[in-house]
Formats: C-alpha cells, structure tokens, sequence
C-alpha cells in the first residue's frame, strides 16, 4: 500500500480506531507500513473505549500522554523520511483528548495535525471548531472534515479555507 501510494503520488494516512487496544501497541502493527516516506497515521479518539463502554453508545478519549508517546515512536521510526510523517488527531468534542494543551505539535520527524470531524450545520461545526482550535496547542496546525450527507448545507472550499487559523489538511467524507 505505501510503495504504491507513493507511486501513484498519493500520501495516505492509516486511521487507529483502537477500542479498548492500546494505541502505541496497535501503532506498531503498522510499523512496515509507517517506514514508507508517504504513509502516516491518525488517532481516532471516538473510538478509545473504556471497559463497559461500547461503540456508538459513548464517546471515546485518549489521554495526550498517548498521542505523544505514540509520536515519540512514530518520530524514530521515520527518522530518515522526507518530509516529516504525518500523524492526525481526530476530534470534535474537547474531551476527546484529555490534556490536549500538553499534545506535543512536533517532532524532528513528525508533524502533529488536529483534524475537526464535527458534523451539523455551519453554525455548530463552527462552534466546534473554536472549541477545539481554543483547546491545543497555538502552534498546533488544524485541519477539517466535511461530510457529504450530513452536514447541513455543507461548507464549499472556499469557506472552509477561510477559517483561522486556516486548516492545513481538509478531507470529505
């Protein structure tokens, strides 16, 4: 998949949806994959279940001192890759990511990205991302998600660019 990717020219992320695993250990899974210069990963908190907890019935966290461990490893691994690997943070309640004013931006080799993937309309994706931008870090670069059938009407790109700060990575889904 990476070889590949990369010559399609295409950079792909490998998305953690982890449950009850414990990221850095599901990260290693990975680590073939992750060597490649056009492979990065991303940490879906939503789905870091607590035992009792179960999917789409409670809202996932992870504890910053997670996603930075898993940047420390991620940042030897890659260590001769160009340009630094990407690793995303997916969030869009702040509880998501519980110290998120401790996440680390950057490595020497690793760069961090908080990805907004709230839903709804305008107003309330607009909330969310104050929230979440008022949260990190203020180094920390942004990025946004835009839902085809759910968000109501759904942001072009030009609006979605005129966010500040301005996202840096927008995806669609």
């Amino acid at each position: 998949m990476g070889r590949q990717g990369r010559a399609a020219g295409v950079y792909v992320v490998l998305d953690l949806q982890p449950g009850r695993a414990d990221l850095l250990d599901q990260a290693r899974r990975y680590a073939d994959l992750l060597r490649e210069p056009n492979v990065g990963l991303a940490i879906d908190p939503e789905w870091k279940l607590q035992p009792g907890q179960a999917p789409l019935q409670q809202i996932g966290h992870v504890a910053s001192a997670e996603v930075n461990a898993v940047g420390a490893w991620l940042d030897g691994l890659t260590g001769d890759n160009e340009p630094q690997t990407l690793l995303v943070v997916h969030q869009f309640q702040t509880q998501m990511v519980r110290g998120e004013d401790t996440l680390r931006v950057s490595w020497p080799h690793v760069q961090t990205l908080v990805h907004m993937d709230g839903q709804g309309t305008p107003g309330v994706k607009e909330d969310t991302w104050h929230a979440i931008v008022g949260a990190v870090p203020e180094a920390m670069p942004m990025g946004w998600k835009n839902f085809l059938h759910i968000d109501t009407p759904m942001l072009t790109a030009a609006q979605t660019m005129a966010h500040r700060p301005q996202p840096l990575m927008i995806s669609y889904q």
